[in-house]
């Protein structure tokens, strides 16, 4: 890790924003994106996001629920916006917000928000330290907040998971 990542990076710094045009092979019979389209969108989105903050390979850990809160139809401009929310000690949060346009019409809408959970990967594929997040507005330190109370949850989960409960 350089001097420079030691010191760690902005969450402007890795942000990334990934565009698709949604066409009759994303969709279902009735016109609608399916949901697995939508979910490597937002995992590829996220993954660059991590990958940008840490400059190493990374692995998806976690996928939080995704909730589709409208219909992403045929022909619509899909957006995925990703941005860090959380950093670890090995371990990345990001966030992705999906924005459906609609290019003819002129209209847009939220459809999902998700929160993804990276790894980063060292040149034998285990987990090696990221530069820290540093935080410079008041709604990037509100979301880190969220984020550490979600990862303390997820640990919780996990413990649980482990002893079968």
């Amino acid at each position: 890790m350089s001097e420079l990542d030691r010191k760690g990076k902005r969450v402007s710094e890795s942000r990334v924003t990934l565009n698709a045009l949604m066409g009759p092979q994303d969709t279902n019979g009735h016109g609608n994106v399916h949901g697995g389209v939508i979910m490597k969108m937002v995992d590829e989105t996220a993954a660059l996001t991590a990958m940008r903050h840490s400059r190493r390979p990374v692995v998806t850990v976690v996928m939080d629920s995704m909730t589709f809160m409208e219909p992403i139809r045929v022909g619509m401009l899909v957006e995925c916006r990703a941005e860090l929310t959380y950093v670890g000690r090995t371990s990345m949060e990001v966030r992705v917000r999906v924005t459906a346009e609609n290019p003819l019409a002129g209209t847009s809408e939220v459809t999902n928000t998700a929160y993804l959970v990276f790894v980063a990967l060292d040149e034998n594929g285990r987990p090696v330290r990221v530069p820290e997040l540093i935080l410079e507005t008041d709604e990037e330190r509100a979301q880190a907040e969220r984020a550490k109370a979600r990862q303390e949850f997820r640990k919780q989960q996990r413990v649980q998971d482990r002893q079968g409960q």
